[in-house]
């Protein structure tokens, strides 16, 4: 399974096609003058093996390219996970734990390599999934060290430095060019230690609704929008977690997770419909690495992906793919 997860896939089928040369024409290339409707689907955590492999396959079968906000944590052996330590933390503390077995690790980082080939986005979300609100910009990068480090030496980390693919030391170093902040909770420190590791963009905002980014000190801002749902078209973040809160209090309803699925791919169109009908603003919608109330939000994410990232005027990418379609619009707010 490692060895074939390592092999640098070909794009296989024509929907990656269509797509790279639909990226490839200018954002307001559509014969009514309208940009294309972009869609940008994220992923926070990025741990379990299963839905590396499901969300893949969503991706491919429907020439979507996704962004992958991955813990650091879930990189390290037991040896790193007792030196670890996050900014004003103990020494081995997570708050989302770590790795089960270095056999885990080995699959995930296949399957990182794999999702990075296939043109998604491999994006930082830290390590320990801290609240950094009172963090100063050198606790930022503390952390933003740890979890290029992590990244950089995974493979040697757990005894398959032969089967390193090649390319990944620059990947890990330099292609990482995302962060979303773990509970979206930033500080004043953040974006100058954004700007000094290199990031692109930051995705740890939150929107009246659908907006264009921001563009401060060189970075782009961007956030989950707030979505009308539910019979009382309550406002939510566009987010599994948010919803999952809002539907069952965060606790695991079962009998009722065809109700939730349902509501939550009707928020999810009606938003679309929103700005596909629009102003074409892209949209936004984050997931975690957790199938909440028995998979809802994640069925709805594939009845959802299925149905719009087949249009014509319709562009399904990452956060780095959306931001030269953004910028060709010539209209994102400078911070």
């Amino acid at each position: 399974m490692l060895d074939q997860a390592m092999s640098v896939p070909m794009l296989r089928s024509l929907s990656y096609l269509s797509l790279a040369l639909s990226l490839a024409l200018p954002a307001a290339a559509q014969a009514d003058g309208k940009p294309k409707q972009l869609v940008m689907i994220s992923f926070d955590g990025a741990h379990d093996v299963a839905l590396w492999t499901k969300s893949r396959e969503i991706a491919s079968r429907n020439g979507a390219h996704f962004t992958y906000f991955l813990s650091c944590t879930f990189l390290m052996n037991k040896a790193q996970a007792k030196a670890y330590q996050g900014p004003h933390q103990r020494l081995g503390k997570s708050n989302v734990g770590f790795a089960k077995s270095e056999d885990d690790v080995r699959t995930r980082i296949a399957n990182i390599w794999s999702a990075h080939q296939e043109g998604h986005d491999i994006s930082s979300h830290a390590c320990g999934h801290f609240d950094g609100k009172g963090w100063s910009q050198a606790d930022w990068k503390q952390e933003f060290m740890s979890a290029r480090i992590a990244l950089r030496d995974a493979w040697k980390n757990v005894g398959v430095a032969d089967k390193e693919p090649q390319g990944w030391e620059d990947f890990a170093t330099h292609d990482v060019k995302g962060f979303r902040a773990p509970y979206l909770s930033t500080s004043d420190g953040l974006v100058p230690a954004e700007k000094e590791m290199g990031f692109q963009y930051d995705a740890s905002l939150v929107t009246k609704g659908p907006a264009l980014p921001q563009v401060v000190n060189g970075i782009y801002r961007f956030g989950l929008p707030l979505i009308p749902e539910g019979p009382q078209h309550r406002l939510v973040i566009g987010m599994d977690y948010n919803l999952y809160v809002r539907h069952s209090k965060g606790v695991e309803d079962k009998a009722n997770a065809k109700t939730y699925e349902d509501r939550t791919f009707d928020a999810f169109e009606a938003a679309f419909n929103a700005q596909y009908d629009g102003e074409r603003i892209p949209l936004q919608l984050g997931f975690h690495f957790v199938e909440m109330n028995d998979g809802a939000y994640w069925r709805a994410l594939d009845r959802f992906v299925s149905d719009v990232c087949h249009k014509q005027d319709v562009a399904c990418v990452s956060y780095s793919e959306a931001i030269p379609l953004i910028a060709a619009r010539g209209k994102p707010q400078q911070g």
